[in-house]
C-alpha cells in the first residue's frame, strides 16, 4: 500500500533570536501595568478607558506570540487574546446588570492569566519552544482508511443517538416554535453525549481529506463529505448554536494547523461560516430582539442585537464569577470540579449530595461561566492559580509537539485545547462532563488509528 506524507511544514524561524527571547519577559510587565491601570480606571468609574486598556493589552499579547512563532492558533496567544480581551469587554460595563467587581475578583482574574503565561514562559526557556534551528519537522507515513472509518462511525453513532432522543422525547427542537429553551430539554441521560459527539466529525474529516488527497479514492471522499454534512446538520436540528460553532472552530483549527503558512484570512472564512448559521439558529430558538434585550438590560436600549448578544455572552460570565466571589459561603474542596467523575461513573445518582451545589449568577437566564469558576468554587484564589498553571503546562506540551505529531488525532487534540482556551470566557470546560467525553473519545480514536494505520 502506498504511503502518504502527513505532517506540517510551517514557516517557523530558523533560529530563536536571543534578544527577542529576552524581550518576552516584557509581555508580563506590560500586562501587569495595563491590568493595574484598568483596575484604577474602573475604581474611578472610567469604564470605557478601563476596558479599552485591557482590550489593547490582549491584542498586543496575541500579536507578540503570533510574530514570534508565526502560528495563528498558538495556544498562549489564543488564551491571551480571548481571556484578557473578554475581561476588557466586561470592564466596559455596557449593561445595567454589571457592577463594580470585588478586589478578590480582580486578583483571581489576574492570577488566571499570570499563572498560565508564566508557566508557559518558564517551560519555554528551560526546554525550548520547538521553533528553533534544532527543531526539525518530522513527517510520517499515514493510512487514511482508519480516519475514514472514524468519520463514518462517529456520524452513524451520533445520528442514531439523535433519532433515539427525538423518538423518545417526541419532538425535534428545530421544529418547535415559541419555546426559547427547547434544546435545554432535549436530553436523554447518557445518550446525549453520543449525539453531540458529531462536533468532532468535521475535524476528523479534515484530517482524512488531508491524508486521502491525491490517492484517487473519490467514492470514499464523497461519502466522507456526506457524513460531514450530516454531522453539521445535527446541531442545527438540535438548535444548538454552541455545538455548531464548536464543530466549525474545531475543523477550522485542525485545517489551519495542517497548512504550510498561517493566513489571517482563515479567520475570516471561519466567521463567514459561523455567523449566518448562528443568526438563523437564534431566530429558530425564538430569541427575538425584545426577548434578548429584556434579559441583557443594556444601558443603551437601541444597541443592535448583533452587538448586544455576543457582548453579554462574553462579558456577563466575568460578572457571574464576581457573583460567586461575593456569595460563596464555603469552598467545596474538589467536589465541584470532579463533577465529570460523579456523572460518568453514575455516582451522582447514588450520592446526589456530591453535585448538590448552587450556581451563583447575576440572572437566572444567564448561566454561562468562565473557565475558572469551579476552580474558585473548590479552592478559592489558590485553586484558580494552580489550575491556570496546569493549563499553561498542558498548552506548552501541545505547542511543542505540534510540529512532530506522529498520530493525526494529535491535531484534533490540539484543536480542542485551542477551542477551550479561545472560549475560556464561556464555561468551565474541564469540569464539564461533555469535555471529558470528547477527550476520552479522542484518546480512543488515537488508539484505533495506531492499531490500524498499517492495515
Amino acid at each position: 500500500m502506498a504511503a502518504v506524507r502527513f505532517g506540517v511544514q510551517q514557516p517557523f524561524p530558523q533560529r530563536e533570536n536571543k534578544r527577542h527571547k529576552d524581550r518576552t519577559g516584557d509581555c508580563m510587565i506590560v500586562y501587569l501595568i495595563a491590568y493595574a491601570g484598568s483596575y484604577a480606571l474602573a475604581r474611578g468609574e472610567h469604564y470605557y478607558l478601563s476596558g479599552i486598556l485591557l482590550i489593547l493589552a490582549a491584542l498586543w499579547l496575541y500579536l507578540k506570540d503570533y510574530r514570534q512563532f508565526g502560528n495563528l492558533i498558538h495556544l498562549r496567544g489564543l488564551f491571551s487574546l480571548f481571556w484578557v480581551g473578554g475581561q476588557g469587554l466586561a470592564c466596559l460595563k455596557l449593561s445595567h446588570l454589571q457592577k463594580d467587581w470585588m478586589m478578590m475578583t480582580w486578583i483571581c482574574l489576574g492570577l488566571a492569566f499570570a499563572g498560565f503565561w508564566v508557566v508557559f514562559e518558564v517551560m519555554s526557556r528551560l526546554y525550548g519552544t520547538g521553533y528553533d534551528s534544532h527543531s526539525r519537522w518530522r513527517s510520517f507515513t499515514g493510512n487514511p482508511k482508519p480516519m475514514f472509518h472514524m468519520v463514518c462511525a462517529l456520524t452513524a453513532a451520533s445520528l442514531a443517538a439523535f433519532v433515539t432522543e427525538a423518538v423518545a422525547l417526541g419532538y425535534v427542537p428545530l421544529f418547535v416554535r415559541g419555546v426559547p429553551h427547547a434544546y435545554s430539554e432535549f436530553h436523554l441521560t447518557g445518550i446525549h453525549y453520543i449525539t453531540v459527539s458529531c462536533v468532532l466529525v468535521p475535524s476528523v474529516a479534515v484530517l482524512y481529506f488531508h491524508m486521502e488527497r491525491g490517492r484517487g479514492s473519490e467514492r470514499r471522499m464523497l461519502l466522507a463529505s456526506l457524513m460531514t454534512g450530516i454531522s453539521l446538520i445535527l446541531p442545527i436540528l438540535c438548535v444548538s448554536r454552541f455545538q455548531f460553532v464548536f464543530a466549525v472552530i474545531l475543523a477550522g483549527f485542525t485545517y489551519i494547523s495542517l497548512q504550510r503558512r498561517f493566513q489571517p484570512l482563515y479567520l475570516i472564512g471561519l466567521a463567514a461560516v459561523i455567523l449566518p448559521v448562528y443568526l438563523l439558529l437564534t431566530v429558530a430558538r425564538s430569541h427575538d430582539v425584545e426577548y434578548l434585550n429584556g434579559i441583557f438590560e443594556m444601558r443603551y436600549a437601541r444597541m443592535p442585537i448583533f452587538i448586544t448578544q455576543p457582548y453579554m455572552y462574553i462579558a456577563n460570565n466575568y460578572d457571574n464569577f464576581n457573583c460567586l466571589v461575593e456569595a460563596l459561603p464555603r469552598h467545596t474542596f474538589g467536589l465541584r470540579g470532579l463533577f465529570p467523575l460523579w456523572a460518568l461513573t453514575g455516582l451522582k445518582f447514588v450520592f446526589p449530595q456530591l453535585i448538590n451545589f448552587p450556581i451563583y449568577v447575576d440572572k437566572k437566564e444567564l448561566t454561562t461561566l468562565t473557565l475558572f469558576y469551579d476552580a474558585y468554587y473548590d479552592f478559592g484564589w489558590s485553586g484558580v492559580l494552580i489550575f491556570s498553571c496546569l493549563l499553561g503546562l498542558a498548552a506548552y506540551v501541545l505547542v511543542l509537539k505540534l510540529r512532530e505529531m506522529r498520530n493525526p488525532i494529535g491535531y484534533l487534540l490540539y484543536a480542542q485545547m485551542g477551542a477551550y482556551l479561545m472560549l475560556s470566557f464561556f464555561t468551565t470546560w474541564f469540569s464539564n462532563t461533555t469535555t471529558w467525553f470528547y477527550l476520552i473519545l479522542t484518546g480512543l480514536m488515537a488508539i484505533y488509528y495506531y492499531l490500524n494505520e498499517r492495515h
